[in-house]
């Protein structure tokens, strides 16, 4: 569902059953999510997931990483700014658990966090993050990415990362 279609069916006042275009058997359905439109800037980190890529862009100039994508770069206000595959492991800046269920049919609680990636501090994506309880999630708890297909976007989610402490 795009957020567009979640957006209008909240304004017209879709309250007593799901949004459009999700499943009324819940037990089955995948969570619903906001999916975002795509654009030139943005298509390659919402599909690199469809080849197990976290795909941010990074200047060629200077090797500043940029996130949200643009087709610049802030640093040294180079133009070669391009998608390129990072790690997928970082650690969790800050989070918050949610416990209101603002869509019918998304489990709750669950956690939404910002993520900083291991390539460069102060590069900060925000996602949930899955395969643990709410009240495992700690600051600074190491994790690595994994992808949820919507449609034809791959949502990034993050889970701990269990290898980050081996040596």
């Amino acid at each position: 569902m795009r957020l567009h279609d979640l957006t209008r069916a909240m304004i017209n006042g879709s309250t007593t059953g799901p949004a459009p275009g999700v499943d009324r058997d819940m037990s089955n359905a995948m969570p619903p999510r906001a999916l975002p439109l795509l654009d030139n800037d943005n298509t390659a980190y919402w599909t690199g997931g469809a080849n197990a890529e976290l795909l941010i862009h990074r200047c060629s100039d200077c090797g500043y990483y940029v996130h949200p994508p643009v087709n610049f770069c802030p640093d040294c206000e180079g133009r070669k700014v391009a998608p390129h595959p990072v790690s997928g492991k970082g650690t969790v800046e800050t989070f918050t658990v949610v416990h209101q269920q603002w869509v019918p049919g998304l489990k709750v609680p669950y956690v939404l966090a910002l993520v900083t990636i291991a390539e460069q501090d102060g590069v900060r994506l925000a996602g949930n993050i899955v395969n643990c309880e709410p009240e495992e999630v700690s600051f600074g708890m190491p994790v690595k990415v994994l992808f949820e297909q919507n449609e034809d976007v791959w949502v990034p989610l993050f889970e701990p990362d269990p290898d980050a402490g081996a040596a």
